[in-house]
């Protein structure tokens, strides 16, 4: 398998960087992660960087390619999940350490991705999002049930209220996992934190990955720039990883 692959994480407005992004990238699979700690909860940035921990540890440790990539996504998030709410079970509840997460794991030209939260996965082709994540959150709940128009999302003042994430409660979170979804030679995959997508639309998004004359690296840096300048003064932490599929 030949892939290139990038990773971005930037500061944004905020005085510290509670995002935490990798990659495991192997001769048969690759795994992609984005997490968000939940900046009003206590040690977010911890929570985000068990759950990357966990994830890139449980991903090393069996074979490649996987036979059930689906269920590894499903178990692997729950042993972060377990991980995070163990390091808060002396607090009260409303301040235990919580994160959101996105994954995109890639072997035998097909992709499988799952969320938990308002992080999201991509899957980007010749200009267009062929496929991405729905947010576990009360804004995305009202663009389904067509309250509102998802162009009016962005400025929704309840659009930073997250429904599901890891940490927190004991029981396992809401968690999206994917189908399989075939992939063509330069398609491009992308995980990454609600900052990089919050002033963006998905057409913007996508189009960043379309300059056949720029890197994968430079293409996902100016993305992050021109994410970080759409919200100005109210930047979140802006991370991802971005992968493209060669052969």
């Amino acid at each position: 398998m030949r892939v290139e692959h990038a990773e971005l994480s930037l500061l944004g407005a905020r005085e510290t960087n509670q995002d935490r992004v990798g990659a495991v990238v192997g001769n048969e699979a690759a795994l992609m992660i984005a997490c968000d700690g939940m900046g009003g909860h206590a040690e977010g940035e911890r929570a985000a960087e068990i759950a990357l921990q966990v994830m890139g540890q449980r991903f090393k440790g069996v074979a490649a390619p996987l036979l059930d990539p689906i269920g590894f996504l499903h178990l692997a998030l729950g042993a972060a999940h377990q991980h995070i709410c163990s390091i808060g079970t002396e607090m009260p509840l409303e301040n235990r350490p919580r994160a959101t997460i996105a994954l995109c794991l890639v072997q035998r030209a097909s992709a499988y991705w799952a969320h938990v939260g308002d992080s999201r996965a991509y899957h980007l082709r010749r200009g267009q999002v062929i496929a991405r994540t729905r947010d576990h959150s009360h804004v995305e709940l009202l663009v389904r049930e067509g309250v509102i128009a998802a162009d009016q999302a962005q400025a929704h003042p309840m659009r930073n209220f997250v429904e599901s994430c890891l940490g927190g409660e004991q029981l396992l979170p809401e968690m999206d996992v994917s189908r399989r979804h075939a992939l063509e030679a330069g398609d491009v995959l992308l995980v990454c934190t609600d900052g990089l997508w919050a002033g963006l639309n998905d057409a913007t998004v996508a189009a960043a990955f379309a300059q056949p004359q720029q890197t994968l690296a430079e293409s996902l840096a100016a993305l992050g720039a021109l994410a970080v300048a759409a919200t100005g003064a109210s930047s979140d932490n802006t991370s991802a990883v971005a992968l493209r599929f060669l052969e």
